[in-house]
């Protein structure tokens, strides 16, 4: 029997379409994967804003993480937004129960439009408990400032420091996400346990204000490729050269009043144009 590459996504749902799980099955079925998910909060949201959470009681997000593993069982999990310590251990739970082949964490903070997304306990806990389960975790500037204790990551120098300090938590990878750098260039690193350099990734910025969800959207690109057989460097690569077309193919149209989404459906996907420095 074929089967299908399938990855879980375990996040909030944006009733605008835009961002979390709704940019994640978006993002895995474009791909060619197929996409499960089990939902950690409802928010109330749209392309100008977050105005409202509502997150899912922590035995119902375990129920659905319960489904999917004992009967699609998926071999990459993406989490995205998780809101409190509950729903936090109810997943360090599962992934120790089913043991999935990949998981890629987006540890979602702080929304685009500056809406605080997570509760403080909820940042220990997910310190202490999940980020030791990750294959690599997907934190912005800002993210890996509050994870790695420091205050000011200005450089690939630095993101690389701040990447060194977040693998001491115990996962096997990070990719600090450099989006908000200033200057025209993209610059992403990627540190791996055990590597004794990183890898950067760079590429020139577009200018488009249609970036809502793209965080999202790597990550679940990022654990699309693990699972359709892709190296961890290949799968970042090319997960990022997913979103930047994405980007490109998205910056001229108008979907909203704020930050539009980025285009998950643009065809034909061209590759590789970041280039990557070891």
């Amino acid at each position: 029997m074929k089967r299908y590459h399938c990855v879980l996504t375990i996040a909030g749902s944006d009733c605008s379409g835009g961002a979390g799980i709704q940019a994640d099955i978006k993002t895995i079925s474009a791909l060619g994967g197929y996409a499960a998910s089990a939902i950690t909060a409802i928010t109330v949201q749209n392309t100008c804003g977050v105005t409202g959470i509502h997150p899912v009681p922590a035995s119902y997000v375990k129920a659905q993480i319960d489904a999917v593993m004992t009967d699609i069982k998926p071999a990459a999990i993406k989490i995205g937004m998780i809101n409190d310590v509950d729903i936090v251990k109810a997943i360090a739970e599962s992934i120790k129960e089913y043991k999935p082949q990949f998981v890629v964490f987006d540890p979602v903070m702080v929304s685009t439009s500056g809406c605080k997304l997570i509760e403080d306990q909820a940042i220990e806990t997910i310190k202490s408990e999940l980020i030791p389960l990750s294959t690599i975790i997907t934190p912005n500037l800002s993210e890996a400032m509050v994870l790695s204790g420091y205050d000011n990551i200005s450089s690939s120098d630095s993101m690389n420091t701040a990447g060194g300090k977040i693998l001491e938590m115990g996962c096997k990878a990070v990719l600090i996400k450099g989006g908000h750098l200033d200057g025209n260039d993209m610059c992403d690193v990627l540190c791996i346990k055990g590597a004794d350099t990183p890898h950067i990734y760079t590429a020139s910025k577009i200018d488009s204000r249609n970036t809502h969800g793209t965080g999202c959207t790597l990550s679940s690109a990022i654990a699309t490729y693990l699972a359709l057989g892709d190296t961890l460097q290949e799968a970042v690569r090319k997960a990022k050269d997913y979103v930047h077309y994405g980007i490109l193919n998205g910056k001229d149209i108008c979907i909203g009043n704020g930050h539009g989404p980025l285009n998950h459906f643009y065809s034909p996907v061209p590759m590789h144009i970041f280039t990557e420095n070891e």
